[in-house]
């Protein structure tokens, strides 16, 4: 903890999905004496939830379907919070846009889903109907 005291901290962390553990590790680092936590997400803000795989809570959970920026910031007790860009993590992968699911940033879908939708609901979704990929059946 003497390491820490007085610093100005940058933490770097993969996602912020319901926000409730950002905020423990910042009010750990204040309690270490840090003076500074900005906190960089290597993710746009999730607002929308997967329904394709992955396990992840209801719109309603989602802390960036709730709330700004600005004020996930204030939440999470941060100085600062920055995220990559969807332009951004397109670069940083360097593979064509259209080959990824950004649903979860952006709400726009590969196929039609109600956003209530539990995940059980898709999974036994017809196959004929549609493919992983979004492309229609015929």
């Amino acid at each position: 903890p003497q390491m820490l005291e007085g610093k100005r901290l940058v933490v770097v962390d993969d996602s912020i999905v319901r926000g409730t553990t950002t905020p423990q590790v910042v009010k750990l680092l204040r309690r270490a004496g840090v003076k500074e936590v900005h906190m960089r997400i290597c993710a746009p803000p999730i607002r929308y939830p997967c329904f394709f795989g992955v396990d992840m809570a209801t719109r309603w959970e989602l802390i960036a379907a709730q709330k700004t920026v600005a004020e996930v910031r204030d939440f999470i007790g941060a100085d600062s919070l920055g995220h990559l860009s969807i332009d951004g993590l397109i670069k940083a992968v360097a593979l064509p846009k259209d080959i990824f699911c950004l649903a979860c940033f952006t709400g726009d879908y590969p196929i039609p889903v109600q956003l209530e939708m539990d995940k059980l609901a898709l999974e036994t979704m017809p196959s004929e109907e549609y493919s992983p990929f979004g492309i229609k059946q015929r």
